[in-house]
């Protein structure tokens, strides 16, 4: 729907839209903060956000595109299927593991300001190349 410099466009200013969302502290992190505990509310939360945002963000990437391409040609749906997902939690457990111990170091508050820096920094940088 969109093409060209309007896409670009697009690109830039959903950088600069996260950098602004990722400061807005979570439900989760007020309720750490007020000294809630909520296991087992935090632990249901964290899994439905992680389900729902893996849907969401692997609807039509590579990963998913060579998926489909690899099923088509082993035609083996099961093995396809635990394949993917044995890779995709090769990549993502590292990640979450190093995630967790980044907060045991870092106050999360930091790190949001980081990741909304970094956001920031992205959505600048492709406006000045699209405006330059």
């Amino acid at each position: 729907m969109l093409e060209g410099w309007w896409f670009r466009f697009a690109v830039a200013m959903g950088f600069i839209a996260m950098a602004a969302w990722t400061l807005v502290p979570d439900s989760i992190d007020e309720d750490e903060a007020d000294g809630e505990s909520g296991v087992g509310h935090t632990a249901r939360g964290a899994f439905l956000t992680t389900t729902v945002a893996f849907f969401a963000a692997e609807m039509g990437d590579k990963t998913q595109v060579a998926t489909i391409a690899l099923g088509a040609q082993y035609q083996a749906v099961v093995l396809v299927a635990i394949g993917t997902t044995l890779g995709m939690m090769l990549a993502n457990v590292p990640a979450v593991f190093l995630g967790e111990r980044m907060t045991r170091l870092v106050p999360l508050h930091w790190m949001r300001i980081a990741a909304a820096l970094l956001f920031a920094v992205l959505g600048v940088w492709a406006l000045w190349d699209l405006l330059a």
